[in-house]
């Protein structure tokens, strides 16, 4: 009822703006995996240094409806996109043995009560549904960072510092990592490097889009 009143007011707007739902089928049948995957000698090249892999499901810049459904499911607060974004996940990830558990990166409590979720943890409950997968909530992120989207490394590196903390005493020792978008790599890696050293041993991290461009 609450969600026919705001429609009323606040039609839904598909990503190329056609009205009455958030995103059409033919947007959808556009919305493909084109992965691109990172192993740990190309990571540690670029200064990723406890990251083991990198899966995402497509590249940022090049890829504008993409870009279009990234910054309307995070910025303009649509939760109702995940669906399809997790899809585009689950679709890019490799078929494992799924010997591992998916923890979402954590937001800071005041970036989430201004967005109303946690991007990353819807992502992972879709790919676990979708993969048959457990998702474990292992990080806590301890102080507000501020936003990393206009920092170049060395500041977000300076910016992460101690920013996390596990969650549990005796954390599974494969961890996938999921969120939505990759650039520098650094909060995946500041969140693998908090994961290793409370005892786990692989951390991998699937991510709807790659942003190449900026790193």
């Amino acid at each position: 009822m609450w969600q026919h009143f705001l429609d009323l007011f606040f039609p839904r707007r598909s990503l190329s703006g056609a009205e009455g739902e958030w995103i059409t089928e033919q947007e959808r049948s556009k919305l493909v995996p084109h992965p691109v995957i990172e192993e740990t000698l190309a990571l540690r090249k670029r200064g990723v240094r406890f990251l083991d892999r990198l899966v995402a499901a497509s590249t940022y810049a090049d890829s504008p409806l993409l870009k279009k459904a990234i910054h309307t499911f995070k910025y303009g607060r649509i939760p109702a996109l995940d669906r399809e974004l997790g899809h585009l996940i689950a679709g890019a990830a490799a078929v494992t043995d799924g010997t591992f558990v998916l923890c979402p990166v954590p937001l800071h409590w005041i970036r989430r009560f201004q967005r109303g979720f946690n991007q990353s943890e819807l992502l992972a409950r879709v790919v676990a549904r979708e993969r048959g997968l457990t998702v474990l909530p292992l990080l806590k992120r301890t102080r507000w960072t501020g936003s990393q989207m206009k920092r170049s490394r060395a500041d977000r590196l300076t910016a992460m510092d101690g920013a996390f903390r596990c969650t549990v005493p005796h954390p599974p020792q494969h961890v996938v990592l999921i969120d939505d978008l990759s650039t520098t790599g650094t909060t995946l890696d500041r969140c693998a490097q908090t994961l290793k050293a409370s005892g786990v041993q692989r951390v991998d991290a699937w991510v709807i889009a790659h942003d190449a461009k900026r790193i």
